[in-house]
């Protein structure tokens, strides 16, 4: 797996976690890190122990505040440079959006700008009381590219969207529940305990089940005719032929925790 002293990846038991580490620079994200983030979710997604990813910011100051701007000069001038970062930057957004099992952002301090995209490619947005959000393109010239745009429309709606981006302000993490930028907030001194539960418990759900969810969520937010309707209804199938159905029943009926296996 590719990772890199900025790019941590570790696996405790069925929970992967993928950890920014640039604390002193708020976890700013390099050319390189980009990169990483693609290899590392490959490594998670091939395993199948892995049912639920984390993704967090070391040192506790941030969770993700942007493109670190001191590779600027090395990674972003000219045409050329400018595209490929485009492109990684894209990339690793893309693998976490599309990334085949649940993911979750545990957001703790500034998240911003590229943060900001970051987290709402994530299912879910779990975030401390003293987290701030921002996402400043409007304050420094900058082109926000529309698959960015429509994540922010899907989480928020338009007209949140457009505060967000209009403003360019910092968001508190009492703003961001109210605008459905985060799933929840929770004490700071609970936030591990709170998304290590959370991840725990999606985890002991049926695989199938969930990955079927995942796949038609996303489908009902694409236009009606780029839907793959037949997958989704292959996937509900795949379900009820899966050993995971009898097992759940069969727990259910003797009052116990099912062990589900993804098959």
């Amino acid at each position: 797996m590719a990772q890199s002293d900025k790019m941590l990846a570790r696996k405790d038991g069925p929970v992967g976690h993928l950890i920014f580490n640039n604390p002193e620079r708020r976890n700013a994200v390099s050319l390189e890190m980009w990169q990483a983030i693609v290899s590392i979710l490959e490594d998670f997604a091939a395993d199948a122990a892995i049912r639920v990813v984390v993704l967090s910011g070391a040192g506790g100051k941030a969770f993700v505040s942007g493109a670190d701007i001191s590779k600027f000069a090395d990674e972003r001038t000219g045409a050329e440079a400018i595209a490929r970062y485009n492109a990684a930057v894209e990339g690793a957004n893309a693998a976490v959006h599309g990334f085949p099992k649940p993911t979750i952002a545990m957001i703790q301090g500034y998240c911003v700008g590229g943060g900001v995209g970051l987290a709402l490619c994530c299912d879910l947005r779990i975030c401390s009381e003293d987290s701030r959000f921002a996402v400043p393109a409007a304050r420094l010239g900058l082109g926000y590219a529309y698959p960015g745009l429509k994540r922010m429309v899907d989480v928020v709606g338009p007209a949140f969207a457009k505060e967000i981006f209009y403003t360019a302000r910092q968001f508190d993490a009492r703003e961001a529940a109210a605008m459905g930028l985060v799933n929840r907030v929770v004490p700071v001194e609970e936030l591990e305990g709170f998304v290590a539960d959370y991840a725990d418990r999606i985890a002991s759900n049926a695989p199938l089940t969930i990955a079927g969810v995942k796949f038609g969520v996303d489908e009902v937010l694409k236009d009606p005719g780029e839907r793959d309707l037949g997958r989704c209804a292959a996937m509900v199938e795949r379900c009820f032929e899966s050993q995971d159905y009898i097992e759940g029943r069969r727990a259910f009926m003797e009052k116990r925790k099912p062990v589900f296996t993804g098959r």
